[in-house]
C-alpha cells in the first residue's frame, strides 16, 4: 500500500508535535509536577518559537509537501482552490518556489496574529485555576493536556470553516464585521475582573452529566477508583479544569480562527499556525505572568489588531486591486504590536508608574 507525501508528511507532523509536547510536559523526566519558574518558562517560550519560524524556513523549500504537488496540474489545482489571487510563472520551477514562498509568508503572518490573540487566554487560564483552586505545581500539566485537547477541537472548526468559505464565500464579510465588532469592543470595554462559578460553568454542568466527579483534588490524577462506591472510576477536579481550559481556548478561536482567514483560505496553512502558536501559549503563559502588567496597552494593540484584520476581511477586493499584499499585512500587523508594547513601556498608566516608584 502506497502512502502520498502529504500523508506521510501529516503523520511525521503529528508524532513530532506528540514528541515536543511530551518532552515539554516533562514526560520522560521524574519531576512531571512543578512550578515552573521565569527562566524554565523563557526557554520553552524561546524553544517553541524557533520551531515555528523553523517551518516558515521548511515552507519556502518542502511547501509542496503539504498539498503533495507533483505536477503543473497538481498545482493549478491546488493554486484555484486556496490562492485563487496567486499569479504563477509560466515555468514549473518558479511557479512551485513562488508558491511555496506565498505559502510560508501566509502561514508566519497568521502564526503571529493567532500567537498575539493567545495573551487573551492567558489572563483567563489564570481566572480559572484562582477559581478551581489549582495549585501552582500543577499548572504545566493542566495546560499541556488542555491545549492538546483545545488542538483537536481546533481541527474540526479549522477545516468546516474552511469548508463554508469555499462554498459560501460571502462567510468573510461575517466574519469581517464581527471581528471589527470584537476589536471595537475590546477598545471601549473597561478592565473589571470577573469570577467564575465553577459549579455553573457549561463545561462542569456537561461533564457532570456524563461522567463520575469526585469531590476533591487527589494529587495531580486525572481518574481515581472510589473503593466505597463499587470500585467506580470517577474523574478528579483536575481533569475537570483540563475540559474548561479545552472549552474556553474553543470560545476563543471563535474571533482567531475567523482572523486568520482574512491571511490565508489554506485550511493546513491555518491549522499549522494554530498549533504553534497554541503549544507555545503553556509555556507562554509562564513567561507573560509574572509581567503582563507591564503591557497595559497591548490589550488596545489587540483591538486595533483584530479591527484592522475585520476591515481588511470586508474590503479585500479593494486592497487587492490596490496592491495590497500578505507583506503589507504582516508589517501593518508587527507595527500595532511593537506600537502597543513600546507604548506600555515608555507610558505606563499613572498608577501603575506611581506604583513603580
Amino acid at each position: 500500500m502506497e502512502f502520498s507525501n502529504e500523508i506521510l508528511f501529516f503523520g511525521g507532523f503529528t508524532l513530532f508535535v506528540i514528541f515536543v509536547m511530551l518532552l515539554d510536559l516533562g514526560a520522560f523526566s521524574k519531576n512531571e509536577s512543578h512550578t515552573v519558574e521565569f527562566k524554565e518558562a523563557a526557554g520553552w517560550s524561546a524553544v517553541w518559537v524557533a520551531l515555528a519560524v523553523s517551518f516558515y524556513f521548511f515552507l519556502r523549500h518542502f511547501g509542496y509537501l503539504i498539498h503533495d504537488i507533483s505536477s503543473p496540474e497538481n498545482l493549478e489545482q491546488v493554486r484555484g482552490h486556496f490562492y485563487n489571487g496567486l499569479n504563477l510563472p509560466d515555468t514549473y520551477e518558479l511557479a512551485v518556489q513562488k508558491f511555496q514562498n506565498n505559502m510560508a509568508l501566509e502561514y508566519i503572518t497568521g502564526y503571529l496574529v493567532e500567537y498575539s490573540l493567545s495573551v487573551d487566554n492567558i489572563f483567563v487560564f489564570i481566572l480559572i485555576f484562582n477559581s478551581f483552586g489549582v495549585r501552582p505545581k500543577y499548572y504545566k500539566k493542566v495546560l499541556v493536556w488542555g491545549i492538546l485537547g483545545s488542538i483537536v477541537l481546533r481541527f474540526g472548526f479549522i477545516f468546516l470553516g474552511a469548508a463554508l468559505i469555499q462554498k459560501f464565500e460571502w462567510i468573510l464579510y461575517l466574519f469581517g464585521a464581527f471581528l471589527v465588532y470584537t476589536g471595537i469592543n475590546i477598545l471601549f470595554s473597561k478592565d473589571e475582573e470577573e469570577e467564575i462559578d465553577t459549579k455553573k460553568h457549561p463545561a462542569v454542568r456537561i461533564t457532570s452529566k456524563f461522567f463520575n466527579v469526585y469531590e476533591k483534588f487527589v494529587s495531580d490524577r486525572f481518574f481515581i477508583k472510589n473503593k466505597y462506591k463499587g470500585n467506580k472510576v470517577f474523574i478528579t477536579p483536575l481533569f475537570v479544569v483540563i475540559i474548561v481550559i479545552a472549552f474556553t481556548d474553543v470560545i476563543f478561536a471563535v474571533d482567531s480562527i475567523p482572523a486568520i482567514f482574512s491571511i490565508t483560505k489554506d485550511p493546513y496553512i491555518v491549522f499549522f499556525s494554530n498549533v504553534f502558536a497554541i503549544m507555545g501559549l503553556r509555556s507562554m503563559f509562564f513567561f507573560l505572568v509574572n509581567i503582563i502588567d507591564m503591557f497595559s496597552y497591548l490589550k488596545y494593540g489587540l483591538g486595533v489588531l483584530l479591527s484592522f484584520i475585520g476591515i481588511k476581511m470586508l474590503i479585500h477586493h479593494w486592497l487587492t486591486d490596490w496592491g495590497f499584499t500578505n507583506q503589507h499585512s504582516l508589517i501593518v500587523i508587527v507595527g500595532i504590536l511593537a506600537i502597543s508594547i513600546i507604548a506600555s513601556l515608555l507610558f505606563p498608566p499613572k498608577g501603575e508608574a506611581e506604583a513603580k516608584a
